[in-house]
């Protein structure tokens, strides 16, 4: 991932890094400075991983999350943090998290599921019998 990068963050999830750092076979993998907190946290000897945000969310996830509770007259319901232009909930999102969603899901899907699947391709072979 880049230095920083932006991933919509739900206002209900509380995962403190301070109980994170209480087990040692976790490691946190990014976290904001900001409100949102932890992001990704793994345990690499299990191959485990944990993320807090929404990266699969589509453009208008969160828009649609906001609004609703906004119409429902929940209380305390705070615009999402850059993620409408200048904070202005009456102008259309930017997408800012399109590229960390591919690259989390790639990435796994290359480091922790292809790269560390055992293929033994003469067990292949021998499964099928002959296929001249």
């Amino acid at each position: 991932f880049d230095d920083e990068f932006y991933v919509p963050h739900s206002r209900h999830t509380e995962f403190l890094k301070a109980d994170v750092e209480k087990v040692p076979e976790l490691t946190i993998l990014a976290e904001s400075d900001g409100r949102a907190g932890v992001y990704a946290v793994a345990n690499l000897e299990k191959r485990q991983f944990f993320i807090t945000g929404h990266a699969e969310y589509d453009p208008l996830s969160l828009k649609s999350e906001y609004d609703r509770d906004m119409a429902a007259g929940v209380d305390n319901v705070e615009v999402p943090i850059n993620y409408y232009p200048d904070d202005d909930p009456t102008k259309t999102p930017v997408v800012r998290w399109r590229s960390v969603a591919n690259l989390l899901f790639t990435n796994w899907l290359n480091y922790y599921v292809y790269q560390e699947t055992p293929y033994e391709l003469d067990s292949l072979y021998k499964s099928h019998d002959s296929i001249d």
